[in-house]
Parts: C-alpha cells; structure tokens; sequence
C-alpha cells in the first residue's frame, strides 16, 4: 500500500497505550513541519511500537524517560525476512523525537540529568549577557564556554565559591591554558575571563580589583593582517551559480546578493523576518549586534530577489522568518549557526572557486574595499556597516596605498 498521510493517522487511531491521546496532534504537528510522507509514516509507525510496548509494561505517561528508549529499542526483535537494511536504524532517533515533542508540551516529566553546581552560575552568565548586556550570540556562547573552563578548572564538580578566588588563581588558570593555544584565540579566552569577573562583581561574589588581574596577552605583528575579501569576480560568479530553477537557488541567490550589496553579517541574514520588508519604502529593517535596529535600502536586484524567493521558492510555513530551512522540520534557520556560511561555502564549490576562506564575512569586507577603492570615506564606510567604533572601520584604511603614500615620510638624504 502507498504510504500516506491519512494511513499514518489511521495507524496512530489504533494505538490504546499511554502515549495514545497525544499520538493524532504530534502527526499533525509533523505535517505542519512539512515532513515527507514516507518519513510521517515511519515515525507513525515507530511511535505506536513504543505506546504498545509502554503499555505492556504499565508506564505511564508521566514517568516516561530516556532510559525507556533505550530498553525499548534493546527488545527482542524479529525482522522481516525481506528487509534488507539494518533494522530500527533511526528509531531511537524517532523516538527521542516524539518524546521532545512531550517535553514541550508538558505532557510527561522534563529530562532529568545530574547538572554540576557550574551550569547553574554559567547559565545565570548566559542570560545576563543575553537579555540585559544584549551582545551576540556567538559571543555569549564563547564567553560562557571560557567562563564555565575557568569554574571546572578551579572548582571541578564541588560547590563553587566565587568568594575564595585570589589573583594567583586567575594567573594560574591563564598560565595553563597558553602553552596550549594560539595568542589570538588565548586573547579570547581572556575577554571571556574578564566579563565573567565583572558580572561576578556585579553580584557583589567578588571584589572588582580581581578583573584587573587578569593578565594581557601579547601578541605584537610586522604584518597585521589585512581584511579577507571576496575577490568582485569571484563573487559575481557565485550569485550566477545559483539555480533559479529550484527553491534552493532562488534562496541561496537572495541571501547572496544581501552579503554582496548590504555587508550583512550571517546572524543579520538570519534574523529577518517578514514584517523587516518595508517594499513600499523599498527599505529593510536589520537587526544587528547588541540588539541595535536600523533601516537600510534594499537595491532593486536584491529586492527582485526576495520576491522571486518568496513567491516560487519559499515554502509555506508559520515561521515568520524570510529565509527557511529546505528540510523538515521546515522553519527559520537557527540562530547563532553558521547555516549562511554553509550557503557560501556550498556556492564555492558549486562554482568551482577554491578561496582560503570559505565564509560569509568575505562578502562584507569586499564591500568595504569597493566603497574606499571608489572614493568613500572611512565614516561612509563605517555607517554602511554599521560598526559602532571608528577602530572597526579602520583597518580598511591600510588597503588605500596611494593614499597612504602621501602620508609617507621621506627617508633622510634622498630627495622626496
């Protein structure tokens, strides 16, 4: 028989165990996601497996766990004698799925885990640089990385005391980690480290004079280095390689021309939404780092491009974001990932272009080097980024050698 979704639905109708009242709303909530047919099907099927095998051995639905999935899939199985692949491959898979879906709801117990007394301070971290600091998701997560090293490294799984830390163990801690890391990314631990002990001292946990203990990195260069930028052609090459054929081309070339022509950062990418399209105005709204907003015109070829994406490519879904994963679950792209640089680098390939880096800030720094190369100055520069800092903007300025020329002194005995 075909697989469809009305004979998934009549599958789950059958099932009498705990999980049953709940089994109709999770295939439709499948559905909705735009799962495919065959793969509702298995997971229907999996499901009322495990309602069957649940309410043979008189679980509830409220004590359901993790350790059930894993009996559950350790049963004694029969496979067909004409099934070829190794059998139950994904059901834990599929199982844990419908138990998140529960989860969610509140239909049975959150998962319980043994959480060292270091989550509870990092995650209070986490939400402090998150909701009252407003910084960007990349950066909380590195912050709350180096900061939760820090407290194991000094504490392990006992009680943390913020209380008792001395000088001589924030010296200890980074002396322990250089041998092993590069200045640069040690210099990250160190920002890290820093903002954790002022938030520490905002809680009155530890005396602010600890911050300034916290020693500096050198790391002096010859060279510093340059922007990486797109080359314009290679660019040019990448936004044509897109299929407009397909939904995925018509998006992939829409997010493209939005690096090309605005700089936006992979995060901006991702956090539009429907309602940021202003297409009377012909602006967008663009939300930046540190939870900044602030409107920018769209150029014609991008504006067409969003509208293509949107009218042939997007797929019908409740999520308001513009751009939309192209596999169930069907929804916005995760923020804080690097799914837009997953979109550039897939492009390299799919023009054939090999650059030593593959990811989307290239875009933005190209447009920075056009901008100067045509004459802009490096505030224009600045307010078409959208840095905060004149220093951001400033290291755009060592790429303008016939300007910098002037700037030169000549050398002692030779005529200038």
């Amino acid at each position: 028989m075909e697989p469809s979704i009305k004979g998934a639905m009549a599958l789950v109708k059958q099932a009498s165990g705990p999980l049953s009242p709940h089994l109709e709303t999770y295939i439709s909530s499948l559905v909705e996601e735009q799962y495919s047919v065959i793969s509702v099907r298995t997971k229907a099927w999996h499901t009322v497996a495990f309602d069957a095998w649940l309410s043979v051995r008189s679980i509830h639905l409220k004590e359901l766990s993790d350790t059930h999935i894993d009996q559950f899939h350790q049963r004694c199985y029969q496979p067909r004698s004409d099934c070829f692949n190794e059998p139950r491959c994904h059901e834990v898979a599929e199982i844990r799925q419908l138990l998140r879906y529960l989860r969610e709801h509140k239909l049975c117990e959150p998962a319980k885990s043994a959480r060292p007394p270091t989550n509870d301070i990092v995650n209070d971290f986490n939400q402090f640089l998150l909701n009252d600091r407003g910084l960007a998701v990349n950066t909380v997560r590195s912050y709350c990385s180096n900061a939760k090293d820090f407290l194991i490294y000094h504490f392990g799984t006992d009680l943390v005391e913020l209380s008792i830390l001395s000088a001589k163990d924030i010296i200890s801690f980074v002396r322990a980690k250089a041998p092993h890391i590069r200045p640069r990314t040690l210099k990250q631990v160190i920002s890290g480290l820093r903002a954790f002990l002022r938030y520490a001292a905002y809680r009155g946990e530890i005396s602010s004079s600890l911050v300034s203990a916290v020693p500096a990195v050198a790391s002096w260069s010859t060279k510093p280095s340059l922007p990486r930028a797109i080359d314009p052609s290679h660019a040019s090459a990448l936004i044509n390689s897109c299929n407009l054929n397909t939904p995925v081309g018509l998006r992939d070339r829409a997010i493209l021309l939005l690096l090309a022509r605005l700089g936006l950062r992979g995060g901006e990418v991702i956090t539009l939404v429907l309602e940021d399209i202003d297409w009377g105005a012909g602006n967008l709204k663009i939300h930046g780092k540190n939870g900044c907003e602030c409107l920018m015109p769209m150029p014609a070829d991008v504006g067409e491009a969003i509208a293509a994406y949107l009218q042939h490519g997007r797929q019908h879904s409740p999520d308001r974001h513009v751009f939309l994963r192209m596999r169930a679950p069907i929804r916005g792209m995760i923020h804080g990932s690097d799914a837009v640089g997953a979109i550039v680098s897939n492009a390299l390939i799919r023009a054939g272009i090999n650059t030593p880096h593959k990811g989307s800030h290239q875009f933005r720094h190209a447009l920075a080097v056009n901008m100067l190369q045509k004459g802009a100055s490096i505030p224009e520069i600045g307010d078409m980024l959208r840095h905060r800092s004149a220093t951001s903007t400033s290291i755009y300025a060592r790429i303008d050698i016939s300007a910098l020329r002037g700037l030169a002194i000549p050398w002692p005995g030779r005529k200038s």
